[in-house]
């Protein structure tokens, strides 16, 4: 409990009256004493550091081959002919309540013992919903310990709800009839755009702050941080991740890049630190991803750890880790907030993961690396227009945890044709491994926008100092083509305009031939079969999960984008100029036709030999390395005595005191749980899907549960959460 004197600091440092300061310390105390045990996972990732850590044991290495499923609890907010839908939920639960969200974006209250629905709620009256959803966030009014005012607090689609969160009401005193339009505080009209978070935010006090995802594409919104007051809803701050005249960072674009350039978005979550009042930021790339010609300049804060006054939304400071971002190197999970040794002493730090397989470790008040970071001279770009930064940031230590360097020797042969076609690939492309510009030639690139980390991030260890790392190898190639939209547009008829807003946003996903590349990219062969026109248009207007919106884009085209999905030609109403988003006047367009898709040979077989997914640990106080294992499996193509193959995977590891990790997320379906101090795996057992989400662990009832959200099947397309304790 905390003592008076640290009460009266803590709140004379916040110029709190005393009487106020007494209630709210009442609360806390009430908050503290029942946090242990039915509160041992009541934030995403586990706490507001973004550890992934319980500090639970009921269940460790000596019992753990016990575990059995104890409860499941089946969403039905599909149709039963829809398509499987894919859930990354990291379900949250506070006082015997499990709180989570389905693929569909639904909330659910469900009791964390038995299973059983206590209530849903639908953010889409109906209509059709859908995309990523990691979760909802709780908060509680400590203030009123008698009867608290308790409340969740998440978004479907571009609003953020606020719910009772005994009943799933919403409450009809924060913003309107108690929704807050998300479109509303950004740069340009609320009414032409469509922005749609993905990841919880986090609570500070009375405060939500949140970010968002945003278009990858030209004409993006920018990615501002704002935070929201969990009562009203009121708007209460606002950063600029892509600065104004006047702001710190502004010199690093051009300078009206403020009115028309995008991205440098949160879409992967925070940390906060609760003592110091700091918010802890990733962002992601700027837009275009792969063409910066009207960015030039290192575009800050784009792929940078921000540390933010959580109170005012006042920058502290900042350190970028990929400069003029050409690669979509987003930074792609939550920082950790660890607490390292050295010299044999405590320093509280960041550890941030990366898409292109590096962990940065900065000194948490200061932003001063703890580690050597060098400037390294990296290739230039041929692009005409485009200015590549001449150098990029190195850690010393760690060493990468993914493969960022690839050889001809490194080439799968499934068969000699196979083998000769992604060698005459490889021979034909740009390749100065990590780094390597794109180029109109082609570009190979490792570890790949999916390579590396992945939005599951890391966990965290304290007794240990350990960080435990899921990482894919995944290498894409990168085509980049000139484009004058408006001139190809013209004179189209309906149907090809379909075609051309298909061929321009939309191939590099799902395919020329629309097949998709299942489950990140879903087929779109037989929509009409899964999705009314109404549903189809209005999911690419707002977009969700990896795809983004597209409502900028298709303005005015969306008879042409529906009649190309619905394969219905229309012979009318010709266009005559193609909008592509607002972007420097005059510009040049480059777009990269080939994005996010993998380098495979003929037969859909992987270029690169395995292993493609690895799970490592290591130690942050030395650097060093203390396990790196594959992680998953994939027994198609497993040569006859070879190694595990390892397989992709973006949920991420959670670490307990009973010295477990626990991880899902990978191809062949399975929960699975090793020895965090050798990676020895311990148990697993394969789910009914693919469980694409990070597990989470509490106590209710007196026994310790492990739970997930697990994708839809054919069965079942709304997905599930289960649940695992011992007998």
């Amino acid at each position: 409990m905390i003592g008076i004197n640290k009460f009266q600091k803590y709140f004379l440092n916040k110029n709190l009256l005393l009487i106020p300061a007494i209630a709210a310390f009442t609360g806390l105390v009430a908050y503290q004493m029942r946090n242990d045990d039915d509160r041992s996972w009541s934030i995403y990732k586990a706490d507001a550091e973004s550890t992934s850590y319980s500090k639970l044991d009921q269940i460790n290495v000596s019992n753990v081959t016990q575990l059995q499923p104890a409860w499941t609890h089946s969403f039905a907010d599909m149709k039963a002919e829809a398509r499987a839908g894919s859930s990354e939920c990291n379900p949250i639960i506070v006082d015997g309540i499990m709180y989570a969200t389905s693929a569909k974006h639904w909330a659910y209250a469900i009791n964390a013992e038995t299973g059983k629905l206590l209530w849903q709620f639908d953010p889409f009256e109906g209509a059709e919903g859908g995309g990523v959803s990691r979760g909802v966030t709780y908060w509680e009014d400590g203030t009123r310990p008698g009867q608290p005012d308790k409340r969740i607090l998440f978004t479907g689609g571009d609003n953020l709800f606020a719910l009772d969160a005994r009943t799933g009401k919403p409450i009809p005193t924060f913003g309107k009839d108690g929704k807050v339009s998300m479109n509303v505080g950004l740069r340009d009209d609320p009414e032409t755009i469509s922005v749609i978070p993905t990841s919880p935010g986090i609570v500070y006090k009375d405060l939500l702050i949140m970010g968002a995802e945003v278009s990858e594409l030209y004409g993006a919104q920018p990615g501002y941080i704002r935070a929201y007051n969990c009562k009203t809803g009121k708007l209460e701050w606002t950063f600029h991740t892509i600065p104004l005249p006047g702001e710190p960072g502004y010199e690093t674009w051009p300078k009206d890049a403020y009115k028309y350039a995008g991205g440098v978005n949160d879409w992967a979550g925070m940390s906060l630190d609760l003592k110091r009042g700091i918010v802890f930021l990733a962002t992601g790339s700027p837009s275009y991803d792969f063409y910066g010609a009207d960015r030039k300049g290192n575009n800050l804060y784009g792929n940078s750890v921000v540390a933010l006054n959580a109170a005012t939304g006042a920058y502290i400071w900042h350190y970028q880790l990929v400069h003029h971002d050409l690669w979509d190197y987003d930074l792609p999970a939550p920082p950790n907030l660890v607490t390292v040794k050295r010299d044999g002493k405590d320093i509280d730090a960041v550890a941030q993961v990366t898409k292109h397989g590096f962990v940065f470790v900065f000194n948490r008040e200061t932003g001063e690396p703890l580690f050597p970071i060098e400037e390294r001279k990296v290739p230039a770009s041929n692009i005409p227009g485009e200015h590549a930064s001449p150098t990029q940031p190195f850690p010393l230590k760690p060493k990468p945890f993914a493969r960022q360097i690839m050889t001809e020797a490194d080439l799968t042969h499934y068969t000699d044709a196979g083998h000769d076609s992604i060698v005459k690939k490889f021979r034909s492309m740009r390749y100065e491994g990590l780094f390597t510009p794109p180029d109109l030639k082609g570009t190979l690139m490792l570890p790949g926008t999916r390579g590396g980390a992945e939005w599951g991030g890391a966990a965290y260890d304290p007794s240990s100092t350990v960080l435990f790392v899921k990482s894919n190898d995944s290498p894409e190639i990168q085509s980049m083509k000139k484009v004058d939209l408006e001139q190809e547009a013209k004179d189209q008829t309906v149907y090809d305009q379909g075609r051309t807003l298909y061929m321009t946003y939309c191939v590099a996903c799902h395919g020329k031939d629309k097949n998709g590349d299942e489950p990140t990219y879903p087929s779109l062969i037989g929509l009409r079969n899964r999705m009314t026109r109404e549903a189809a248009l209005d999911k690419i207007k707002k977009g969700g999960g990896k795809m983004p919106a597209f409502a900028s884009a298709i303005k005015g085209k969306e008879k042409g984008i529906i009649a190309f999905l619905y394969d219905r030609p229309q012979n009318s109403s010709k266009i005559t100029k193609m909008e592509t988003g607002q972007t420097l006047r005059g510009a040049d367009k480059y777009l990269n036709l080939t994005a996010y898709g993998h380098f495979r040979d003929p037969n859909g077989n992987p270029a690169l030999r395995p292993p493609w997914g690895t799970l490592s640990a290591i130690n942050l106080s030395t650097g060093d390395y203390e396990w790196q294992i594959t992680l998953g499996n994939d027994e198609k193509r497993r040569e006859t005595g070879a190694p595990e193959t390892g397989q992709e995977g973006s949920a991420g590891p959670i670490v307990t005191a009973g010295g477990l990790i626990f991880i899902s997320g990978t191809q062949d379906r399975k929960l699975r749980a090793f020895d965090k101090k050798t990676g020895k795996l311990l148990w697993q057992t394969e789910l009914p899907g693919i469980a694409n989400a990070t597990a989470s662990t509490y106590m209710s009832g007196g026994k310790q549960y492990v739970a997930l959200s697990v994708g839809g099947t054919k069965g079942n397309p709304s997905g599930s959460i289960m649940a695992f304790r011992l007998p």
